[in-house]
């Protein structure tokens, strides 16, 4: 017992000194050369602020159900080791004397509506959504004038691996969506989407694609945004979904100039529409009042089917052979430790089947809503596309 409560007392005595633990690294998402956050062997994670004429630090974020006091050492920093989080990726940011202030040691991703603090923890025995030594697509900006807006607009666009050699080749489309409080970079930064596509296709387990991932947040020329008001898309009623603004974005704005811009198959056999949360509400939505523009469907961690289908969704779930031939694919899933979700993701599936709708469900094994239960969710919808 006297050894376990040295041990102890050296630990805490590295930990308050910013000193280094025993088998800890820099996390992979720390800026060049920041030593902090360190990972420990354990899992557990150490964060470090210089603050010292701070009288209070906290840790908060999705990290931590409530925020955590730090200690001071006595060159001013302050730091705390939590237990080991959940693998996958996580916001954060410190409270200094009470001001929410973000990591500079540490990358930041548009998420809670703001450039915030992230820390990524690798999954143990999974590589999929890092870069391989595979060819590799590109990541454009693509900005476009909106008529329902009256603003410029600037969605991300992924051009597969030899889109620029292969000039007579056209290419099916994916209009991925984000989550509530994120943005169009969400999927490249926070979800590595490129580098999962470029490994499917380096394995022959898809077919190139292009991937347009757009802002979800729109408001028509002379509307202004309540305060506190939820982004566009994201309310729901029973088997309907609120029609939004985004919605004329996608179908009257974006997708007209993503097929000027690009080479791409304009029918709606080779135009699929996906999200996760508020967005993969926003791709029913879309996708279901719009069937002569898409025909592949990806639901992820939010929305489901529900209700009444003879007359809920416009009706076009009454009749499930006609369905099944215009719609290819509808998936639809969910993280394991997602509860509400899950129990949601069972009845839709016990709707669907008894009515006869074709369709996928996928569960990610001990993830929650978070960005790696999203990764795996496009690892296993990407193959399915455009077959």
């Amino acid at each position: 017992m006297k050894h376990h409560a040295a041990l102890l007392t050296l630990f805490l005595a590295v930990v308050a000194s910013g000193q280094q633990g025993p088998g800890s690294k820099p996390a992979m998402s720390n800026l060049m050369n920041a030593e902090y956050p360190r990972v420990e062997a354990n899992g557990r994670v150490t964060f470090r602020l210089l603050a010292p004429k701070a009288s209070k630090v906290q840790l908060a974020g999705a990290v931590a159900a409530t925020p955590v006091d730090m200690e001071r050492s006595d060159n001013g920093a302050w730091s705390v080791t939590i237990p080991p989080p959940a693998p996958g990726f996580h916001y954060y940011w410190f409270l200094v004397d009470g001001l929410q202030v973000n990591d500079p040691s540490s990358d930041t991703y548009f998420g809670y509506g703001r450039p915030t603090s992230g820390i990524d923890l690798p999954m143990a025995g999974e590589d999929f959504y890092f870069p391989k030594d595979v060819p590799h697509g590109q990541v454009r900006m693509h900005w476009y004038l909106s008529k329902t807006t009256g603003e410029w607009r600037r969605a991300m666009v992924y051009t597969p691996p030899g889109y620029d050699l292969n000039t007579r080749t056209r290419y099916p489309v994916l209009y991925l969506q984000h989550g509530a409080g994120e943005d169009e970079t969400g999927w490249t930064k926070q979800g590595h989407a490129n580098f999962i596509i470029d490994s499917l296709l380096a394995q022959k387990k898809a077919k190139p694609f292009i991937v347009v991932m757009d802002k979800g947040y729109a408001y028509r020329v002379g509307e202004r945004p309540q305060t506190g008001a939820r982004p566009a898309g994201a309310t729901r009623q029973p088997g309907v979904l609120t029609a939004s603004t985004f919605e004329s974005v996608i179908t009257d704005d974006l997708i007209p100039s993503v097929d000027k811009t690009f080479r791409t198959l304009t029918d709606r056999g080779h135009r699929a529409m996906a999200g996760l949360s508020m967005g993969s509400m926003q791709t029913l939505q879309i996708t279901l009042r719009n069937l002569d523009k898409f025909s592949w469907i990806g639901l992820f961690s939010g929305a489901t089917v529900n209700g009444d289908l003879d007359t809920g969704y416009d009706g076009v779930l009454k009749n499930a052979d006609e369905f099944n031939k215009r719609v290819h694919l509808l998936w639809i899933g969910a993280g394991t430790t997602e509860t509400r979700l899950m129990d949601a993701l069972k009845t839709s599936d016990e709707l669907l089947t008894k009515r006869g709708v074709k369709h996928v469900i996928f569960t990610s094994e001990g993830t929650a809503h978070e960005w790696h239960s999203w990764r795996r969710h496009l690892n296993d919808f990407v193959p399915r596309l455009f077959q």
